[in-house]
């Protein structure tokens, strides 16, 4: 995917629910490909900590590879905070993150995860 495929796929992400945040396609080594935040919230980070957070996000995917072998690839990450949920989903040659509000029942979580995943396939 290039860049207009990427801002498409982080449009449709946020477009998902009401109470999504963030949406990001960031390369394996933690760069951000594409991002954007929904229109009406406000970022809980600074850019330069948005960009900090991503690299490590890329570093942990690193560490999680380690244990591929004995308990399988990892399907997806869920961070819960006070302020805001946080969710990576693994691709082969990119890693989605998205935020959304924290009040939101675990079902529909989940129903995201596996929606976004199925949209982020192809990349």
């Amino acid at each position: 995917m290039n860049g207009p495929d990427l801002l498409l796929l982080v449009e449709d992400v946020i477009g998902l629910d009401s109470r999504m945040r963030f949406a990001a396609v960031i390369d394996n080594n933690g760069n951000i490909r594409e991002a954007i935040m929904k229109a009406g919230k406000t970022s809980l980070k600074s850019q330069k900590e948005e960009e900090h957070f991503c690299k490590q996000v890329a570093q942990r995917r690193k560490m999680r590879r380690e244990f591929d072998v004995s308990l399988g690839k990892v399907r997806y990450v869920h961070v819960e905070r006070e302020k805001v949920t946080q969710m990576v989903v693994y691709t082969s040659r990119n890693i989605i993150y998205f935020t959304m509000e924290p009040e939101m029942p675990i079902e529909e979580k989940l129903m995201l995860v596996t929606k976004i995943k199925t949209m982020a396939s192809a990349l």
